[in-house]
């Protein structure tokens, strides 16, 4: 057995999420290790859905613009229940949103982080297998076996377990996996359509028995391409791989493969069984489709089984896992792979400031305190809307839509949210705060992007996220009408943050000048810091400034914390405190996963 120097990260599975760890871990500039078992990436559109808020974390690292010349725009759904248009959900967001929900197919949406994480200088290891691995209180020694056969032994500081619903990761550390199985199953396509549905909807066709159950479903996701769709649909007997009660599998002697069949008693995932045929997903269509279509171009099939499960804790010691490793759901409204991907970025900004020293290892608790009640929620939403359908949720479309894109994810309640009147808030994962709050943006929530900023030397109006993209760090936002006054206090959270913390964390400083401010060509050329103008009073419309105030945006787009300004050395030190030394998470029941075991699961995930 080899051995091989030390790096600082080990990531195991090269999926979106792995690849999304290594790509915020290599431009903090940590090192790492990515290995994954399979040769080369699956030909398979299964994760296609791509929620706005994964784009914003993209557009961060300046990879928005490549995945949306690769994808098609999600304008929206047609339902119809036994033969009639029953809705027709338009995916309309507030304009302040920058990005619209997107698809993809999960090999092309690989693809592209493959390509963006080589450029910052990691490759995957393909063919190499984590086995197992140990860890003591310096790092994890990991062993591997790579493509030749030889196993090898690794040093790592961290590892990190993205390697799916059947994760040697999860099974190394003992964690808890509770949920249950669907009982359908279901079969997906990648075909092409020759109808004249609008461009950019999706389908939602089912028929209801005498009962008020789902006996036949459609479901049509559209990808790239003239009359691309990804469709799932419920298996017919012939193809299914369910075991009967007598132990013979049906289908002609089919075995169930792949992930079903694991060791670990985890159905979920794609089978290695007996693919539909064409014809299979043209019967569907012929009895489900909202109008008639010849379909072609069958790329690629598959039989496949849903579970909802979620991990007891996201983290043991110096051993983390994230994406499906840590949670899996209904496919309902596309969560899963984005879940997993800010489940990534979330975890590596926390790492690289511990790695850097500029973080206390305390801060790395604050991964499972701030996301697994939201994998809690997810999972049990889904699990409802699965169960129940979605016109069952009791919230206004648009709170649900908003969550739906995961624009509503906040850490309001974690360690690193401290409350601005000195009580604790306790909202849902998913909840945000209502329109007329006099301080509608609270720490933890997300940081809300917006237009009509304008810079010296500059023709054309900016977009906050222009002006935060690609910078590793947390930013210090100067909002104030008094250009003395963002002088002032820069000057102020410099030394502030230095008196704080030797090694703190990276504060960038950006200047926000109100619309009143008095029109100074020269000011923002002399001020200490980057300047930008509120020209269009956006900034001050989303943000509720009330005053000269500071924002620090955490590296992952959330707000880390809010204070007035020139008050820096009494509201800056907490948070910065707090990355050293986080407080324990609030006693706060989480939200059960809860649901039935039969289901008709829409959208993808």
């Amino acid at each position: 057995m080899t051995r091989t120097p030390t790096t600082d990260v080990l990531i195991a599975g090269a999926g979106p999420v792995g690849l999304s760890a290594a790509a915020e871990l290599r431009r903090q500039g940590v090192r790492c290790r990515l290995v994954d078992r399979l040769p080369a990436r699956l030909p398979y559109a299964k994760a296609v859905g791509i929620q706005p808020r994964t784009l914003e974390i993209w557009d961060r690292m300046g990879l928005a613009r490549t995945v949306l010349e690769a994808a098609t725009v999600l304008r929206g759904q047609l339902i119809h229940v036994n033969g009639r248009e029953r809705a027709r959900i338009e995916l309309t967001l507030p304009p302040e949103v920058p990005y619209a929900f997107a698809a993809l197919p999960q090999y092309e949406t690989e693809r592209l982080l493959e390509e963006y994480v080589a450029d910052l200088g990691t490759s995957i290891e393909r063919g190499t297998e984590l086995l197992s691995f140990t860890q003591d209180q310096d790092g994890v020694t990991a062993r591997l076996r790579t493509a030749s056969g030889t196993e090898e032994e690794l040093r790592t500081g961290y590892l990190i377990g993205c390697d799916g619903a059947h994760s040697t990761v999860r099974k190394g550390l003992g964690l808890g996996y509770e949920g249950a199985a669907f009982d359908e199953e279901y079969m997906l396509g990648d075909v092409e359509a020759d109808w004249d549905i609008p461009h950019g909807y999706g389908i939602r066709s089912s028929h209801l028995a005498a009962d008020g159950s789902t006996d036949d479903l459609l479901v049509c996701i559209p990808l790239p391409g003239p009359g691309r769709y990804r469709m799932s649909m419920l298996v017919p007997p012939e193809l299914s791989t369910r075991t009967n009660t007598d132990g013979s599998t049906p289908g002609d002697g089919m075995t169930s493969g792949g992930s079903v069949t694991s060791d670990d008693g985890v159905a979920h995932g794609l089978e290695s069984g007996r693919a539909p045929e064409l014809h299979h997903l043209q019967a569907v269509v012929d009895r489900l489709a909202p109008e008639p279509a010849v379909l072609s171009r069958l790329r690629w099939s598959s039989v496949f089984r849903i579970s909802h499960r979620i991990v007891d804790r996201y983290a043991d010691g110096r051993v983390f896992v994230a994406g499906d490793a840590a949670h899996i759901h209904p496919p309902t409204g596309a969560q899963g792979m984005n879940t997993g991907i800010q489940d990534a970025c979330n975890l590596a900004w926390k790492l690289a400031l511990v790695i850097r020293g500029e973080a206390g290892p305390a801060l790395l608790a604050t991964y499972d305190a701030e996301r697994r009640p939201i994998g809690e929620e997810v999972v049990g939403r889904t699990v409802r809307h699965a169960t129940q359908g979605i016109e069952a949720d009791p919230d206004d479309p648009r709170t649900i839509l908003l969550r739906e894109a995961q624009l509503l994810v906040n850490y309001r309640n974690g360690p690193l949210a401290p409350h601005l009147d000195g009580s604790p808030e306790t909202p849902r994962p998913g909840d945000h705060a209502p329109e007329d709050s006099p301080a509608t943006l609270h720490p933890g929530d997300r940081a809300p992007d917006c237009a009509g900023l304008t810079a010296s030397g500059s023709a054309y109006p900016w977009r906050l996220l222009d002006v935060l993209r690609e910078r590793t760090g947390h930013v210090v936002l100067l909002y104030a009408t008094d250009p003395t006054t963002v002088a002032a206090a820069a000057d102020s959270v410099e030394a502030t943050a230095k008196a704080t913390a030797a090694t703190g964390p990276d504060l960038q400083l950006i200047a926000l000048l109100a619309r009143e401010a008095a029109a100074e060509p020269s000011t923002p050329d002399t001020l200490p810091v980057p300047t930008y103008r509120d020209a269009a009073g956006e900034f001050a419309r989303l943000y509720h400034p009330n005053g000269p105030t500071a924002y620090v945006i955490r590296p992952d787009g959330h707000l880390a914390t809010r204070f007035p300004l020139p008050a820096t050395s009494a509201a800056l030190p907490p948070y910065l405190t707090a990355l050293s030394t986080p407080p324990p998470p609030p006693d706060t029941p989480p939200e059960g996963i809860g649901g039935q075991q039969d289901s008709t699961p829409t959208g993808e995930t």
